[in-house]
């Protein structure tokens, strides 16, 4: 009986494991996403800004400023609001992912545990 109890210790730490480290690749692709993501980001706000200003720049009077500028300012605040959702999204499905073997697991050793 106790040769049993080892096997089943040592299959369980074994399964643990491995969910651990699915876990952690998971997460750290999940990362990189994420960096990706953000990296990507930047730019895109980093090349709207530029945009922004030379048409401010440009401009001929100071009502076709006041227009512009709101212009600008409304289609950034949406802009900000989508961005914000798609990371938002994007954090989530790779917290889901990073987790879902440890999950998995745990549901497995919970079953096993009952029986």
């Amino acid at each position: 009986m106790p040769t049993a109890n080892f096997e089943q210790i040592a299959a369980a730490t074994k399964a643990s494991t491995e969910a651990l480290t699915k876990s952690g690749s998971a997460a750290i692709a999940g990362y990189q996403e994420l960096a990706k993501a953000y990296q990507a980001l930047a730019t895109k706000n980093a090349e709207k800004l530029t945009a922004s200003m030379q048409a401010l720049a440009s401009v001929k009077n100071p009502a076709e400023f006041i227009e512009l500028q709101q212009k600008l300012v409304k289609e950034g605040v949406e802009a900000a609001v989508a961005d914000s959702r798609n990371i938002a999204e994007l954090t989530q499905s790779v917290f889901t992912q990073a987790f879902e073997p440890v999950k998995v697991q745990v549901e497995a050793l919970q079953k096993s545990v009952t029986k």
